[in-house]
């Protein structure tokens, strides 16, 4: 698309962006000479986000209509004539296969965007016209919609519009919701997931990680417990053989709560000079409290892959070994569990966990089903979950769910345990080099573990134990009831998933 602009700053280096956005009121160097912005918004935008479509019935997610669509566009083209705006240039992906030539149109007064934005492109080293746009005024009102803000998806034109938020997650996913579209369109899967290799050489397995943001996706994709190597932190495409393809070249970390004993691979690359935090707490000296919610518990890391130790490049890798579905619960959820393919689609359909603040005040804390654990997937919701069930006629891809969470109860119940980042990096590491004894779960018909090497604690294999051990046989089996009945209903609403999914739980 044409840029017409009181001026534009085209592909400007790393230094020229660093200049610009430490220029920025909600700039503040930090104790480790990076920086730290200070934003408006501090969550995705849920309920400010349309697909423009004249076809409603092909998206569960709001749509906004076409003509509806150009009107603002035609606001916002109106609006950036009269501005000063920065171009960056990327690929989304690093593999020919999956990758896309994506573009950043955003105003140079919040510059810090595009110096973010920059750290997870892949660079562009050749003239090729972007396939997707991000067009992001974070100064312009969308009168009208939610709080006043706008994105606008429209896939047809690969075009997103992002009104009135300065929060970095919109330009980071305003790319990748697209091609999370394009990638489906092509006859694959997009997944919110990490990729990761756990063992070395010939023996390396390839894992995928699938989670809803403040899961543990990031812990557990960036864990070296095990022998493990991170690959992609966020986006990874599933193609038919199992064939996957990441991103991006760094990641957008959630940080509070940071120390370097429990994530030291994210505490290194997010204390380097040239990474970004957003809504971090700071002083006028420039020290961090990474525990201080002042902000937001949704505070943020974009690091450069260069600084993240044992970084693996995602086109180096393959064909993945098995995929890991993230479940931070709290009651009868095992710590691991191994599931058949329609189990696999049906649980990938469910996409049950505990809300975080990356979804804001709406979502943080509240038992969530968040179909793929995806929230950007612009079609049907259970086009994802019956495209999963064909890909894994594909291949031999080995599906688990992992619970990250608690059982027996909430965290603060006397009577609950948890599952510590320790406990789950040694079931995935089992899971890579073998070792787990499988039984059948009576109640639920997938497999649990009898035992695990490195896991002590049974009762977090078989929650059933704890609660038989506790007196609270009864109650684990009201909750079991209630569970599948809830999760029956749930899937039966989804007019266009598979029965043969919908029947698998």
């Amino acid at each position: 698309m044409e840029i017409r602009a009181r001026s534009v700053l085209d592909n400007p280096s790393a230094s020229e962006l660093r200049d610009l956005s430490a220029a920025q009121p909600s700039a503040h160097p930090t104790e480790y000479g990076n920086l730290d912005v200070i934003t408006t918004v501090t969550a995705r935008s849920k309920g400010s986000t349309f697909i423009v479509s004249d076809a409603a019935q092909e998206h569960t997610d709001p749509v906004i209509a076409r003509d509806r669509y150009n009107a603002l566009a035609k606001t916002q083209d109106e609006f950036i004539a009269q501005r000063d705006m920065v171009v960056l240039d990327g690929y989304i992906g690093d593999h020919p296969t999956a990758r896309m030539r994506a573009r950043l149109i955003v105003e140079r007064s919040n510059a810090n965007l595009a110096a973010m934005q920059r750290l997870l492109y892949f660079p562009a080293d050749d003239s090729a016209e972007p396939e997707l746009t991000v067009v992001y005024t974070p100064n312009l009102p969308a009168a009208g919609f939610p709080d006043d803000r706008g994105i606008l998806v429209d896939l047809d034109a690969g075009v997103t519009r992002v009104f009135n938020a300065d929060y970095f997650g919109e330009s980071k996913m305003g790319g990748l919701r697209m091609w999370d579209a394009a990638m489906y369109r092509r006859g694959g899967l997009a997944m919110h997931s990490g990729l990761k290799l756990v063992g070395h050489g010939d023996t390396a397995r390839v894992g995928l990680v699938v989670g809803l943001s403040g899961t543990g996706k990031t812990t557990t994709t960036f864990s070296r417990a095990g022998g493990g190597s991170p690959v992609q932190d966020d986006y990874v495409a599933l193609y038919p053989g199992g064939k996957v393809y990441g991103t991006e070249a760094g990641t957008f970390a959630k940080v509070y709560g940071l120390t370097p004993d429990a994530e030291p691979a994210v505490w290194h690359g997010a204390t380097q000079p040239g990474s970004y935090l957003e809504n971090v707490a700071i002083d006028a000296s420039g020290k961090l409290d990474w525990f201080d919610r002042s902000h937001t518990e949704n505070s943020r890391a974009v690091i450069a892959a260069a600084d993240i130790p044992g970084f693996v490049a995602p086109a180096t890798v393959d064909i993945a070994d098995f995929m890991l579905i993230l479940n931070r619960n709290a009651n009868i959820i095992p710590a691991v569990s191994r599931l058949t393919k329609d189990q696999a689609a049906a649980y990938f359909m469910l996409g049950e966990t505990q809300g975080t603040s990356a979804g804001g005040k709406a979502e943080a804390g509240k038992f969530l089903r968040v179909p793929g654990t995806n929230p950007f997937f612009a079609y049907r919701h259970e086009w994802q979950a019956n495209r999963l069930r064909e890909l894994l006629d594909t291949c031999d891809l080995d599906v688990f769910v992992l619970n990250t969470g608690r059982v027996g109860g909430a965290d603060g119940d006397e009577q609950s345990r948890k599952i510590t980042p320790a406990v789950s990096a040694a079931i995935v590491a089992a899971i890579a080099h073998g070792g787990i004894e499988w039984v059948t779960d009576p109640d639920f018909g997938y497999q649990v573990a009898a035992s695990v090497p490195g896991v002590d604690d049974g009762e977090l294999l078989q929650p059933r134990l704890l609660y038989q051990r506790q007196q609270r046989a009864v109650e684990y089996s009201e909750i079991v009831a209630a569970l599948q009945r809830d999760r029956r209903e749930h899937l039966t609403g989804y007019r266009d998933l598979l029965p043969e999914i919908a029947a698998a739980v």
